[in-house]
Order: structure tokens, then sequence, then C-alpha cells
């Protein structure tokens, strides 16, 4: 195998495991106002995902820097062509950050609630766009000779991308419901394991009409059998749901989430960004990647790295391990 395959899959690895980790983050952000019925129990929702949200996010920044360095030219032409959907959601994961470090610096009842208001927002609208941005990926887009995006913002809005699109959030909201259940005591957990049935039913129906329109169009063997898991998971999931099983529950939903991204980057493989103007002006591992001393350098980095990352990461989960509830919430608001 070639370096330039080796970070392909690397970072296909990146963006599962930051679609796995904010899934439920997101999907948590959402539930603020669709499960939560008073303000200590939004508060029992942000403080179940308050000690690790920001570390989930370390997975998107790697996952940007290593296509920048491992393949420039599919992160000029994404980055270029995608300008402004990306932009939006870092937008929205600034507000995001800035909402649940600021929310509990006053005590004024409009000052919180606004900032819940853009928790749910900031939430919802990067699980959305997340969903239409690798939808347009792996369908593909207008690319030119010189590899650069010439189409426009209402290209991206196409029935394929936007059925991802609604794949991603009803997902991760499925996702957070089950972690919600997973981290919670008392009528909270309750309802999120009844909130996550329903949402999962939809998630499911959606995800697999998204999967068999990815097989029909670019799938082969591999990317079947991954379809085959991520359904068969979710079914899963949903029946551990349904039995109060919430830690395999939610281990299925994550296997889920996994397996369906590890589908659309077996379909995309070798491309990495393909044309719909021309197969032969897409962007592929080959054309798209760095020198191979530069591949060569970041993967001594990566093999250095990543296992630290990963050993502080779970560190932070096993100190955070307990269930919370209202009761655990202090009646002041400092």
């Amino acid at each position: 195998m070639e370096l330039h395959d080796v970070w392909f899959v690397l970072i296909a690895v990146l963006w599962t495991g930051y679609f796995f980790l904010e899934g439920f983050d997101f999907g948590v952000g959402i539930l603020t106002k669709l499960l939560a019925r008073d303000r200590p129990e939004r508060r029992v929702l942000i403080n179940t995902i308050g000690p690790v949200w920001d570390g989930n996010e370390v997975w998107l920044l790697t996952a940007g820097g290593a296509t920048f360095a491992a393949f420039p030219e599919w992160y000029a032409t994404l980055f270029s062509g995608f300008y402004l959907p990306l932009l939006v959601i870092l937008v929205c994961l600034i507000v995001r950050g800035v909402a649940f470090e600021y929310r509990a610096k006053r005590p004024e009842e409009n000052w919180q609630r606004n900032w819940e208001t853009a928790i749910f927002w900031t939430s919802l609208i990067p699980a959305l766009l997340w969903g239409v941005a690798f939808g347009n990926i792996v369908r593909g887009v207008k690319i030119d000779q010189h590899f650069e995006y010439t189409g426009n913002l209402v290209d991206l809005l196409n029935p394929y991308a936007l059925l991802g699109g609604l794949v991603t959030l009803t997902l991760f909201t499925f996702h957070g419901a089950v972690f919600t259940a997973l981290k919670t005591v008392g009528d909270i957990r309750t309802r999120a394991r009844k909130t996550a049935l329903r949402v999962g039913l939809v998630a499911a129906v959606l995800a697999l009409a998204f999967l068999l329109w990815t097989q029909a169009d670019s799938g082969d063997g591999k990317s079947l059998v991954a379809l085959v898991v991520a359904v068969a998971a979710l079914v899963a999931a949903l029946v551990a749901n349904q039995a109060g099983r919430e830690g395999w529950s939610f281990a299925l939903s994550g296997v889920t989430i996994v397996a369906a991204v590890a589908m659309l980057f077996l379909s995309l493989f070798p491309n990495v960004m393909p044309s719909t103007l021309n197969e032969h002006w897409s962007l592929t591992v080959t054309n798209a990647s760095s020198s191979p001393y530069t591949l060569k350098i970041m993967t001594w980095c990566a093999a250095i790295a990543t296992p630290i990352v990963l050993l502080y990461q779970g560190w932070t989960y096993w100190v955070f391990r307990k269930r919370i509830g209202t009761q655990h919430i202090a009646e002041a608001a400092h």
C-alpha cells in the first residue's frame, strides 16, 4: 500500500472519529430544546457533554490539517468550492463554544435562554450541513481540468446531498438521545429512551434510502458489507434501547456511524473528489497528494502523537463517566 493510500485511510478514520464523538455532542445540543422541559434539565444535558465537547472537536481540526498536508489539491478544491457552507459550520462551532462557556456567566434568565438557543441552532445546523457536504463529496461536483470547482451553491443543494444532510441530522440526534439515556438518571433518562426510539426509526428509514442510493451509484462489494453492518447495527441499537440497555445501544449507534462513514469512503476510493464534468478531471489519491517525503514525515509524526491524543481523551471520558440528574444541579446559577 502506497503512503497516499495510507493517508486516505487515516483521514477516513479521523472523520469517522469526529462524527462518532461530535455526533452525540451535536445530538445532545439539539435535545436541549426537544427533550429538556426546564432549565435544570437543560443544564443536565449540557453537563453531560461539558467536559468532552471541546476534545471532540480536536478530531475535526486534525482531519482538516491532515487533509491540507497530505492532499493539498483536495483541500484547496474542497474549501474553495464549499466555502459558504463550511464558513457557516465554522461560525456555528465558534458561537457554540462561546455559548457553552458564557451561558452561566450571568444569572439573568434571558441571558441564559439566549445562549441555550444558540447551543440548539449551532448544533442542528452543522449536523445537517456535514451530511450535505459529504453527500456532495461522494456524489461528485463540477471540477474542471484545473481541479477547480466551477459550480455554485445551488449545485450543492441536490436531492442526494440534502438526503445525506437529513441522515446525519437524525442519526446524530438519535446518537445523542442514546448518550443522554446512558449518562442521566430519573425521568429524563426514560424520556431520552422514548425520544431515541422515535428519532431512530426516522433515521433508519432515511439512512437505508441514502446508503442504498450510494451503493447503486458508486458502491462495490466492500461498501455493500459496510452498508449491511450499518443497517444491522442501527436496528440492534433500537432493540437495545427498548430493552433499557443504554450501553449496548450507544455502542451500536456508534457502530452505525462508523460503518456508514466507512461506506462513503469505500465508495469514494480511489477518488477523493469526483468530477461530474469529466471523470478524468477527478481528484484522486494520486494526483491530489503531497510528495512521498512529506507523507513519510507526516506518518512518523502521526505515529508518535496519535496514541497520546487517544490516551488523554480516553482518560477524560473515564473521569467523567458517572450519570447525573437534576438533583446534581445547584439551585443557584453560579
